[in-house]
């Protein structure tokens, strides 16, 4: 039993790795998003769209890192329990 979970760590400490960042990445990516809307709203534009085309970007990488990586993860995991 002992030997499985040592199998599994490595698996799994990639999935838990990938996952957390793709959700730090959003959460980030939303904060810039929020901060780009209210910096326009106080009438700076250059850092308004500045914030905003980066939020896009960190939410942009939020997305690849989802899809490409953790999914990656998570699959090779579902192989492993089998």
């Amino acid at each position: 039993m002992t030997a499985i979970l040592l199998e599994l760590l490595p698996v799994l400490a990639e999935f838990l790795l990938f996952g957390l960042a793709s959700v730090g990445l959003s959460i980030f990516g939303l904060y810039l998003e929020h901060f780009a809307v209210a910096t326009l709203q106080t009438g700076d534009p250059k850092l308004g769209v500045w914030a905003g085309v980066m939020g896009a970007v960190a939410l942009y990488f939020a997305y690849l890192l989802a899809t490409d990586r953790a999914a990656a993860a998570l699959a090779a995991l579902r192989a492993e329990l089998r």
